[in-house]
């Protein structure tokens, strides 16, 4: 008979990452690395397909709920009265930055279960361990556009369907979902616990959503909420899908702009991930 401590040693077996025999210090080796990582975590999101349907609930509350009532509210400055148009590339946003914001709380799971030590142990970078969960917290970006996409489309939004804008918009997905994981993890590494994770992961995610051009335009703001929108990484993850969702819109900033900002921030907070990341274990 074996105990529940072997029971569990099996489970955390079976969850660590199954790491290719390739050269880490090459860059094909770096990728598998990468990917046995992502892998790993997205077996994870297959083995509960009722994360799926959560996941529909909080966009579509927004857009059915919030949605509705505002595009009745005058003086919002949305051109052709469309607030729901509006709404809908930053209610998708809100949806990757909720999902990603607590991807850290993983990390903390994993240390009590023993797969972090795992991970550390491994010949894998650490920037590849981080780059790994960062993509496969932009593969559950992806499942959350499908079901903004599908609700916008019920609602009669003005989505674009050229396919060039809809891989453009999953690329910001991606990219922004990597971005706000790696943020994640910092946190997590930072404070250790999954209590006190929690309490910081919910005290973020309101200012960097509201401080966003989310659910109102950057014109209405007051001149200090504008300087702040202007270096939230959110505000530029809502511009660019906004341009590429919605038929006929314009990036504010340029795609390049939007995509650049993302990209260095991600840059930024993989790096400090990498170098924090082993913290977490102690």
């Amino acid at each position: 008979m074996f105990g529940r401590g072997a029971v569990l040693k099996a489970r955390t077996a079976e969850a660590a990452p199954r790491v290719a025999h390739t050269s880490p210090n090459s860059i094909a080796g770096y990728f598998t690395q990468i990917m046995a990582v992502a892998d790993t975590e997205v077996r994870k999101l297959r083995h509960d397909p009722s994360e799926l349907f959560t996941r529909a609930i909080q966009p579509a509350i927004w857009l059915l709920l919030f949605g509705q009532v505002m595009a009745h509210v005058r003086g919002l400055g949305i051109e052709n009265g469309r607030y729901l148009d509006f709404l809908a590339p930053g209610i998708l946003a809100q949806s990757v930055l909720f999902s990603a914001i607590f991807y850290g709380i993983a990390a903390i799971w994993e240390r009590d279960l023993g797969v972090l030590h795992r991970y550390m142990v491994s010949p894998a970078p650490r920037t590849a361990l981080v780059l790994g969960k960062a993509v496969s917290s932009g593969v559950r970006g992806l499942v959350q556009a499908v079901i903004v996409y599908l609700l916008a489309i019920a609602m009669g939004i003005a989505i674009s369907f050229d396919p060039a804008n809809i891989l453009g918009a999953a690329a910001m997905i991606v990219v922004g979902s990597a971005l706000f994981s790696t943020f994640s993890l910092i946190v997590a590494c930072i404070v250790k616990t999954r209590d006190r994770f929690m309490g910081i992961g919910q005290v973020l995610t309101m200012p960097i959503f509201f401080a966003s051009n989310a659910i109102y335009p950057i014109d209405l703001m007051p001149s200090w909420l504008r300087a702040i929108s202007s270096a939230n990484p959110l505000t530029y993850e809502v511009d660019a899908l906004r341009s590429l969702m919605l038929v006929g819109s314009k990036s504010q900033y340029g795609l390049l702009t939007d995509f650049g900002v993302l990209v260095a921030f991600t840059a930024v907070f993989t790096l400090i991930a990498a170098r924090l990341y082993p913290r977490l274990t102690t």
